[in-house]
């Protein structure tokens, strides 16, 4: 699968609110699909499927223990998202830059 495949089902399974939702309770660290299921207020069948979807593109890897699955984050996919991200920072990082010297010009005329 190529990078560019490889981000965009990244960002389609996470553009889906209740699965970014799912993320972001996940990014403090591990939790039940039960504990997901109430912090959500959501059945477990719909958590279930978004889950599935997590998993399937590696965001979420879930952890049989006894009759309980937990769910925790795969830091690597979400590495190569904020890697992706990244080049685009560097662009507009350079870009407010050359806003701030051209601000600076202005300031500089104006006090003449």
């Amino acid at each position: 699968m190529t990078y560019i495949m490889v981000m965009n089902e990244i960002l389609q399974a996470i553009a889906e609110p209740t699965r970014l939702r799912i993320v972001e309770l996940l990014r403090d660290g591990e939790l039940t699909v039960g504990d997901i299921v109430e912090r959500l207020s959501l059945n477990q069948p719909q958590v279930s499927k978004h889950l599935r979807v997590l998993q399937e593109i590696g965001i979420v890897t879930m952890i049989p223990d006894g009759n309980r699955r937990i769910c925790k984050l795969r830091p690597e996919p979400l590495q190569q998202l904020n890697a992706w991200v990244g080049t685009f920072r560097r662009i507009w990082d350079e870009r407010l830059d050359r806003l701030d010297d051209y601000l600076q010009e202005i300031q500089e005329g104006s006090d003449e």
